[in-house]
């Protein structure tokens, strides 16, 4: 979403949502994955943007595809902020209210200093089957060729074990399966990484992942599909396709489709 400079946001997930307006008006964006979203119970476009005014409902319910959606609002969300962010970590207990998620019955003010009403950026389609493009990880030598080659050629498929910390990929094929248990010193890792624990269960690292890892990282998923990655809901089958980073940089600057 475009043209917003109000602080804050609402990320919610397929439990979905529903927001009443108390007092006052406020216009409101949604995107993300596709949802149902639904005006004082009529249906209106996803994504889109509505003007809530007092007394209206705004309910959001799963639709056909991803795991994630977002509000924006064209007020400033009245949250304390922690370390200047108005985010909220469940897991560590920070942020937003009281660091947890959102209950029914809670209460969110806006304020003014908003500058602009939410509109949308259509993001560029992208082929429901393509590839998820990585480059090969810090610790891919440490993998024989032939299981580099089975992990490319391979599929794997996404599991209900899934947060923003990271996805477990159900390995049908047993790509993973003779490379051993690989423990290692720990060291930093970044978004996107595929760790392969001492089990064979690859697990890809999201936006909250830990700062440091102790299992090989045959792999990063490239910032540029990290997203739509964390949109796949459990049961899709996966694939990956490697790239060099040269390649992955002119995909996040957008120069390469």
């Amino acid at each position: 979403m475009l043209g917003v400079q109000a602080l804050g946001g609402i990320e919610f997930t397929m439990a979905g949502l529903e927001l009443a307006a108390t007092a006052g008006s406020c216009r409101i964006g949604f995107a993300g994955g596709a949802f149902t979203v639904r005006h004082n119970g009529e249906p209106v476009n996803w994504p889109g943007t509505v003007l809530l005014q007092a007394g209206d409902r705004l309910a959001i319910t799963p639709g056909g595809a991803g795991n994630y959606g977002y509000l924006r609002f064209d007020g400033d969300l009245q949250l304390p902020a922690v370390l200047g962010s108005l985010a909220t970590n469940s897991r560590a207990q920070l942020g937003g209210l009281a660091g947890r998620p959102l209950q029914a019955g809670d209460r969110l003010e806006l304020g003014a200093g908003a500058s602009g009403a939410p509109r949308l950026q259509r993001s560029r389609p992208v082929p429901a089957e393509s590839a998820f493009r990585v480059v090969w990880g810090i610790h891919a030598d440490l993998f024989s060729p032939q299981t580099r080659q089975a992990f490319v050629a391979g599929r794997f498929e996404v599991s209900p074990q899934m947060d923003r910390m990271g996805v477990r990929l159900r390995d049908a094929e047993r790509v993973f399966a003779g490379a051993g248990a690989l423990s290692l010193v720990s060291d930093a890792t970044v978004p996107g990484d595929i760790q392969i624990l001492g089990d064979g269960t690859p697990i890809v690292l999201m936006r909250d992942h830990q700062p440091t890892g102790g299992y090989p990282r045959i792999a990063t998923v490239i910032s540029a599909d990290l997203d739509r990655f964390a949109q796949q809901r459990p049961g899709t089958t996966i694939a990956f396709q490697p790239v060099t980073v040269e390649h992955a940089h002119r995909l996040l600057r957008g120069e390469t489709p």
